[in-house]
């Protein structure tokens, strides 16, 4: 059982970072654009260069778009990840302690699996293997130049 399912790995760690992604891209576009119900529910979105919350709907929608196609998904996640780490230690922890009392789970949950696939990277389905197989592939049919050896 633990061989089958370690053989899946790859295509759940993808199915993961799909679902991570479009749900964070979803929060980003409806802070920059009023779609899906808009910034905070009120069908509105925040002001452009308006901190810190124009900026983290950027890192939100950016970062999650690179997640969610699997390009770049390492750095992307990183940049996610810290960015929800501000939102829950600078918005939501002054609140209360734990992130039921404040407010904080999708902060801290996002902040999480973004670290996590910080580590995993893209798994299938992302763009990542393909350019890198592509690249790999190059690497392996270019003809090996030989240094010259200076006496």
């Amino acid at each position: 059982m633990s061989g089958r399912l370690d053989s899946a790995q790859p295509y759940a760690l993808g199915l993961f970072r799909i679902a991570v992604g479009l749900l964070f891209a979803c929060h980003g576009a409806a802070s920059l654009f009023g779609v899906l119900g808009g910034a905070s529910g009120s069908g509105g979105t925040i002001d452009a260069g308006a901190w810190p919350g124009w900026y983290a709907a950027v890192i939100q929608l950016v970062g999650g778009g690179l997640v969610l196609l699997g390009l770049g998904t390492r750095a992307a996640a990183l940049v996610s990840s810290g960015s929800m780490a501000y939102a829950y230690f600078k918005v939501h922890q002054p609140g209360a302690l734990w992130p039921m009392e404040n407010g904080g789970e999708a902060s801290a949950m996002f902040c999480w699996a973004f670290l996590l696939l910080v580590f995993t990277g893209s798994g299938a389905f992302g763009l990542d293997r393909l350019l890198t197989r592509r690249t790999s592939e190059r690497e392996e049919t270019a003809p090996e130049r030989k240094t010259p050896v200076a006496a």
